[in-house]
């Protein structure tokens, strides 16, 4: 069989040593590096009974704010869905009936509100759109599944009480978008 290239490759047939052939520097030199990591702190954490600490900017599970008198915020205006790059957010919009003041701010409110988890990438623009602030990415974890469906949350999963102790702590979340809208404005 005629070689491709007319390169010849050398080949060192050396031959190896007493240490070499025992293998016992390659296996003290294994067990010692085991034994350094033996006495090491584990990387892991027992999940369900201690977790990590998060970052103050961690983006997690959404939800949909009530006002300080328990009115859904969202007017389902949109741009939440429109600066969404992964198109997860769906929404219709209805207009409230009379009766119903108390349980919107506005003439229009979103009927049906929508988020595909399995397509969201947690970026925080949904938050950043919203002109009303409804929508924010909490430092709650979302839970886990095996059906594809159950990660298409609805208002019945993202909206909160409308009891105060039901209420979910968005204020490092809202200082943090403050701060970044106010370093864009600056920029600008």
């Amino acid at each position: 069989m005629q070689p491709l290239t007319n390169r010849s490759k050398v080949i060192v047939n050396k031959e190896m040593s007493f240490m070499e052939r025992i293998y016992i520097p390659a296996i003290v030199g294994g067990m010692w590096t085991t034994l350094k990591h033996f006495f090491r702190k584990p990387a892991t954490v027992k999940y369900p009974d201690e977790q990590r600490p998060f970052a103050p900017v961690y983006r997690g599970l959404h939800v949909l704010k009530r006002d300080e008198n328990g009115a859904e915020r969202c007017t389902a205006c949109g741009l939440c869905a429109v600066a969404c790059p992964a198109e997860a957010i769906t929404m219709v919009a209805e207009e409230r009936e009379r009766g119903e003041e108390k349980l919107y701010r506005e003439e229009k409110y979103a009927a049906t509100y929508e988020i595909n988890m399995l397509r969201c990438i947690f970026c925080g623009l949904c938050e950043e759109a919203c002109p009303k602030e409804a929508i924010f990415l909490t430092d709650r974890i979302v839970p886990s599944d095996y059906v594809r469906q159950n990660f298409i949350f609805g208002k019945d999963l993202l909206v909160e009480g409308v009891e105060p102790e039901k209420r979910i702590d968005v204020t490092v979340r809202q200082k943090h978008i403050q701060e970044k809208k106010q370093a864009a404005s600056t920029q600008a």
